[in-house]
């Protein structure tokens, strides 16, 4: 088990970085680790929405299916992935601050199945990956705030 922990400052306001954050089809515009990403179904954004994210892992993409559990808007979003070999719980909270909002961002991540082994040996790879999420997140979230 992997849970990383990642907090992101922007001048957007709340109502706007929450909506670009919580629909997950947004994730291929500011994590550098998703290839694609989908919505797959029709009915508004919120619990049971459903997404299909190509992954890249190791030179390859990988297709990995989210579903949203918690949907607070404004508040507090929390996804459920699975893919070949792994589980991740991404549970996403927003406050307002005097300048915009602040994000916290735990992705708990668990590999399964014949990788669960190598769990602890890839900590540090998917630290990383967090670090480029994080970072894609801020300067998406700064441009949108630009435009805005």
């Amino acid at each position: 088990m992997t849970v990383l922990t990642e907090r992101i400052e922007t001048t957007l306001p709340i109502d706007q970085a929450f909506a670009f954050v919580a629909d997950f089809a947004n994730a291929e515009r500011w994590d550098p680790g998703v290839a694609s990403s989908v919505r797959t179904d029709d009915a508004p954004l919120g619990v049971g929405s459903r997404y299909r994210l190509g992954v890249r892992m190791g030179g390859r993409v990988a297709p990995m299916d989210y579903q949203v559990t918690a949907f607070e808007p404004g508040r507090r979003v929390v996804l459920a992935g699975t893919g070949r070999g792994v589980r991740a719980i991404d549970d996403i909270r927003f406050t307002r601050t005097d300048t915009g909002t602040r994000i916290d961002y735990v992705a708990d991540i668990r590999l399964v199945g014949v990788l669960r082994p190598a769990g602890p040996f890839a900590a540090g790879a998917l630290a990383r990956i967090g670090q480029a999420a994080r970072d894609g997140m801020e300067r998406a979230l700064a441009r949108l705030a630009v435009a805005a």
